[in-house]
């Protein structure tokens, strides 16, 4: 797990990914498991390995391109204003619900390079003094203020608008799972690069690409596809496991331990059914676990590799993730083990 924490402990926010790529570059780029490596305007990573086949094929054939592609960013914040008090408002980057974001801990990466520790809390009064109607609000988004704990003089001098905010937590084992702040969507990345470390022969171009801003609509795996002309699309991410009191079975949509998913359907993405049937098939001869799953929200990068150019036959992998978007998201290590060994299986067969 020591890699799953280097990357769930570098901040990377939709168009703040430069510290997050830098590490995965560095990682790749040591193992030298690519033969060409570059990143593009918006910031993604884009690793290209070349076919490697055991065997001597035709000459006259024709490798072909498979697309897999991770986004790295994770939700967050950029520094909206600086209110009296030094305290600090918030323009989020991503998806929140309000009620997880009580009393987080949260570090400020200025843009000197500093990280400045701090606690997220919305405005009101505390639990002695507040009348019952206000405890009862689930404060908005823009209710919420990081307080540093410094002087006014010292946060102004120190912090700007546009200065990222990440949650504040390790990855930590728990029972038979990871948990930590942005497993979506560095859980994909971490597959994406122990994948592509254990394959040794594959008979199609493979162009591994760790993508930026997928957060706000997955903008940067727009310019990756188009210039990319992809056979085959695979994105990798993450997806909700909701085997919690209170829900029913119904609405589980996947089960944490029970392999990979294969997500069927989102609200941005349909998978083409023959590659859902083939990936199934290598996990059948492989003995590897995996799972289907549908949802009527979420969306992925898979959406911008589908559509682009005259179309992409795409499918998506996704981890189950507990308490998605949260700061304390969960995954079992059945699941994080499955999804590496289908990925790499499944890429050699190719």
């Amino acid at each position: 797990m020591e890699l799953l924490e280097k990357l769930v402990n570098t901040p990377g926010v939709p168009g703040r990914e430069s510290m997050i790529r830098s590490v995965i570059e560095d990682h790749v780029t040591a193992s030298g498991i690519f033969d060409d490596i570059q990143t593009d305007v918006l910031g993604s990573l884009i690793c290209v390995r070349y076919a490697r086949p055991q065997a001597i094929v035709q000459p006259d054939r024709t490798p072909k391109k498979v697309l897999v592609a991770a986004h790295m960013d994770q939700i967050g914040f950029l520094v909206s204003s600086i209110a009296e008090g030094g305290y600090l408002y918030l323009h989020p980057v991503g998806a929140f619900d309000t009620r997880t974001l009580f009393s987080r801990r949260v570090i400020v990466c200025t843009e000197d390079g500093h990280r400045l520790p701090g606690v997220l809390n919305p405005e009101g009064r505390p639990i002695h003094t507040a009348p019952p109607e206000e405890l009862k609000k689930v404060p908005e988004i823009d209710n919420f203020f990081v307080d540093l704990a410094l002087p006014e003089p010292v946060v102004r001098e120190q912090v700007r608008q546009g200065d990222m905010v990440v949650f504040c937590n390790p990855l930590e084992e728990i029972g038979d799972s990871v948990i930590g702040p942005g497993l979506d969507n560095r859980v994909g990345c971490w597959a994406l690069i122990r994948a592509m470390e254990s394959l040794q022969h594959h008979q199609c171009d493979i162009y591994a690409v760790w993508t930026a801003q997928e957060e706000v609509g997955s903008r940067g795996a727009q310019p990756v596809s188009f210039g990319i002309t992809a056979d085959i699309g695979i994105s990798c991410d993450t997806t909700v496991s909701c085997e919690l009191p209170g829900i029913s079975n119904k609405h589980h949509i996947t089960h944490a331990g029970e392999g990979v998913s294969i997500q069927i359907a989102d609200s941005s993405t349909l998978a083409d059914m023959s590659l859902v049937h083939d990936i199934e098939d290598v996990a059948r001869q492989h003995r590897i676990k995996c799972q289907r799953s549908l949802m009527l929200g979420g969306g992925q990068d898979g959406a911008r590799i589908q559509l682009s150019r005259t179309g992409v036959r795409t499918i998506v992998l996704s981890c189950p993730i507990k308490y998605i978007h949260t700061a304390t998201e969960m995954a079992h290590r059945n699941d994080l083990s499955s999804y590496k060994n289908l990925l790499v299986r499944y890429l050699e067969s190719l």
